[in-house]
């Protein structure tokens, strides 16, 4: 996972992916946090989504640098744990002018039953699985 979390982390912009209903939807996010052996992302409750997540919490995220992608796919799992909250939010201290540990608007989320799928032009795809 760590390896996962260092090319996110590298590539500063990913692509999350939700279902909206029969709609697909796309943005572009930029928290990733490893917390207890777990991957997490971050948003606010009040977002769609947020809601998208919680109706249907299969989810996929994707990002590309040097020619080079990852895919993630998995369940994100809302943890409102203080802790889980803080220790994103440590590590994004300029998101705390929006977002607090005990607001009732921060989310963050974590993979469950995920699959990494490392891809380029040049290569055969290597699959981790956390």
């Amino acid at each position: 996972m760590e390896k996962v979390y260092n090319f996110i982390k590298e590539c500063g912009t990913y692509y999350l992916a939700t279902v909206d209903k029969d709609q697909p939807r796309v943005r572009p996010f930029g928290t990733i946090d490893i917390f207890e052996g777990k991957l997490y992302i971050q948003t606010g409750k009040s977002k769609d989504v947020s809601k998208q997540l919680q109706a249907n919490p299969k989810a996929e995220i994707c990002c590309f640098k040097d020619g080079a992608w990852l895919r993630v796919a998995g369940k994100l799992i809302r943890d409102d744990r203080v802790e889980a909250k803080k220790h994103m939010l440590d590590a994004y201290p300029q998101l705390r002018g929006m977002y607090s540990e005990t607001d009732d608007n921060t989310e963050v989320l974590y993979f469950e039953d995920a699959t990494a799928t490392f891809s380029s032009f040049g290569g055969a795809p290597e699959v981790i699985k956390f």
